[in-house]
């Protein structure tokens, strides 16, 4: 696996955290990255995507995370974060990160080039 993810935990709901997206064999800036998750029992869905550096800005949400998460690149250090807030028991899940050609293909969840193992995420009431 060449993507690596880190800064899952366990919070109280409300509280926040900082997820980590780590290339080691490919430079992100060239390719769309998205955080994609997953509940038990639940179909993985896509989180929270942002394009290659060519279309800079250019980023996807589901519905119920609009306003409280945030997805951003550091290009130098080939990383991309996913910053949650006010964090919901339903946040709970497996948090991963994937690295595809486009956002349209990989808000689908299609076309990807690598996943990583992912970080667990709780949220407690």
């Amino acid at each position: 696996l060449q993507l690596a993810e880190s800064g899952g935990g366990l919070v109280q709901s409300g509280g926040s955290l900082n997820l980590s997206c780590v290339d080691s064999g490919h430079t992100l800036r060239y390719y769309a990255v998205g955080w994609f998750r997953q509940a038990p029992g639940k179909e993985r869905e896509a989180v929270s995507c942002i394009n290659n550096s060519d279309y800079d800005g250019q980023t996807y949400y589901t519905e119920s995370v609009k306003g409280r998460f945030t997805i951003s690149r550091q290009n130098v250090e080939n990383m991309v974060y996913l910053q949650m807030n006010s964090l919901k028991p339903d946040d709970t899940a497996v948090y991963y990160c994937a690295e595809g050609a486009g956002l349209a293909t990989l808000i689908l969840g299609k076309s990807l080039n690598a996943w990583g193992q992912g970080t667990q995420v709780t949220i407690s009431s």
